[in-house]
């Protein structure tokens, strides 16, 4: 594998499509440098005499304006929502705001919902789009580097319940993914690590050579070099279109997307939604499950410093808080993989590959041990 290096040319709009139901149904992810500017990354969409937009505090004044001129190219009205900006808002309350104008304005069921922002906005622009009317279409435009890689591609879609994360939600998939490669020249450096998290899962669990790849330009990725984040967003893309395109409603292989996440999720829900990013935690959670799998005899012992150290060289925690093992396992236990009570991880069978597996709570409690501060 070689490093990237900068050139135009890798970084022209490119088209990542995703297929459902073989091809019946799908979209395409756009992913390229501009084109929040560009009129052609908004052709083709759902006609409709109205759209809304929904962003936060904090990405409104960077990009609103820019998306309402190439939309009102299209809508006779463009409406706009702003709801407050973190994890913690990812609620009814703040969902409730987004119902509140669409039935303001009396927007139809044609009207199409824009979600400008990270994954809280899109996680909740999609919900709403999912239940209002029992359904309205949606664009996913997102801001973040996690949106772009994951959370913005596959139609999940939540609120957060104060005894679980994104318990809350329906599988509802967006008419177009628009990811600009720009917008990520804004984001705050602790957030460019967290979307370094969901880039760095794909590697171990679907793409041992792209973990290798990551290993040789994470350093061009935190200096946000073009080229660099551009094969990261597209690789990403292709691998998370191929997994959904088998099983949408996370039935079985889909499952693996989730690799870090059932420790992550521990985290966000026992600290507080919040305290970490989502990234954060799910960082620290694929150390967690990285030594869990090799103390189930799946992997090496090699596996864990090396994910480790990619890891905390990508800006992210490596210790947990310490929360205590029973009550990371009480929360792990209201997980959505969970049956039964049962705690399910997802873990890796070797570099490329993972599935779900038990483990008895001693084995857990022990993880957790060596890997909370």
């Amino acid at each position: 594998m070689t490093a990237a290096t900068t050139s135009l040319s890798a970084i022209k709009p490119q088209i990542v499509p995703i297929a459902l139901d073989e091809g019946q149904r799908g979209y395409d992810i756009l992913i390229g440098a501009g084109l929040l500017d560009q009129s052609a990354s908004f052709e083709g969409l759902p006609k409709a005499a109205a759209a809304l937009i929904v962003s936060n505090e904090t990405v409104a004044p960077l990009f609103l304006q820019r998306l309402q001129t190439q939309l009102a190219k299209q809508y006779a009205r463009v409406d706009a929502v702003l709801l407050p900006d973190g994890e913690q808002f990812k609620d009814w309350a703040s969902l409730n705001l987004v119902f509140d104008r669409l039935l303001e304005t009396a927007s139809d069921r044609k009207t199409v919902l824009f979600a400008l922002g990270g994954g809280v906005i899109g996680d909740m622009t999609g919900f709403a789009a999912a239940v209002y009317m029992r359904g309205v279409p949606f664009v996913q435009v997102p801001t973040t580097l996690l949106a772009q890689v994951d959370s913005s591609v596959g139609g999940k879609t939540a609120i957060n319940h104060p005894l679980g994360k994104n318990m809350l939600g329906a599988f509802y998939q967006p008419a177009r993914v628009i990811a600009d490669l720009d917008s990520l020249d804004s984001l705050p450096q602790r957030e460019l690590s967290a979307g370094l998290a969901e880039v760095i899962k794909y590697g171990p669990i679907a793409d041992a050579a792209f973990l290798d790849w990551i290993e040789l330009n994470l350093d061009a990725m935190l200096a946000r070099d073009k080229v660099a984040l551009a094969y990261a967003v597209k690789r990403c893309c292709e691998i998370k279109a191929w997994v959904v395109g088998q099983d949408e409603r996370e039935q079985g292989l889909r499952a693996i997307l989730n690799f870090g996440h059932t420790f992550g999720h521990a985290i966000e829900t026992g600290l507080g939604y919040g305290a970490w990013l989502h990234g954060e935690a799910v960082g620290c959670g694929m150390v967690m499950a990285s030594d869990l799998s090799v103390r189930l005899g799946l992997m090496p012992a090699e596996f864990l410093p090396r994910m480790r150290s990619l890891i905390e060289r990508a800006g992210l925690p490596v210790l947990g808080p310490a929360l205590g093992a029973q009550r990371y396992l009480e929360l792990m236990r209201v997980d959505k993989k969970a049956e039964g009570g049962a705690i399910r991880f997802v873990l890796v069978e070797g570099l490329g590959k993972a599935g779900m597996h038990a483990a008895p709570d001693d084995l857990v409690a022990q993880v957790l041990a060596s890997h909370c501060a």
